[in-house]
């Protein structure tokens, strides 16, 4: 179980390809047609919020194994501005960009883990996991 795919992420069409790749990966991992829908989401939007904020960054998506587990990693990284606030940032209702401000809690209430770590002026880590049921 080695796969790991990585998408440099720059504009719009990379948000479209590493989204396919995830629902791909998590099909082949044997994810259901609904987790695979709420993976490509998550996907989505992580990529979307490198794109918006910082530009240009990178996603990786790896299938993953804790003894009879199975499941998909999803690390997202940039090197934009980081964020002020995280515990600001995942709030529901809260955005910068004026959007519905749900992507970061609505990303993290649909995958199993989620954990961010951002330094302004250097960038931003999102890393989820979803395990297979």
């Amino acid at each position: 179980m080695a796969a790991e795919i990585r998408v440099p992420i720059e504009g719009e069409a990379d948000v479209v390809i590493a989204r396919q790749k995830g629902r791909e990966l998590a099909a082949e991992t044997g994810f259901s047609n609904t987790d695979r829908t709420l993976i490509a989401l998550a996907i989505s939007e992580i990529a979307r919020n490198i794109v918006s904020y910082a530009h240009r960054g990178e996603v990786t998506i790896s299938q993953i194994s804790d003894g009879a587990r199975k499941g998909i990693s999803i690390v997202a990284q940039d090197e934009g501005p980081g964020i002020d606030d995280i515990e600001l940032a995942m709030r529901d209702g809260y955005s910068t960009a004026k959007s519905l401000g749900v992507g970061l809690p609505g990303t993290k209430r649909i995958m199993d883990e989620f954990e961010l770590t951002s330094v302004v002026g250097e960038g931003t880590t999102v890393r989820m996991k979803r395990w297979l049921r």
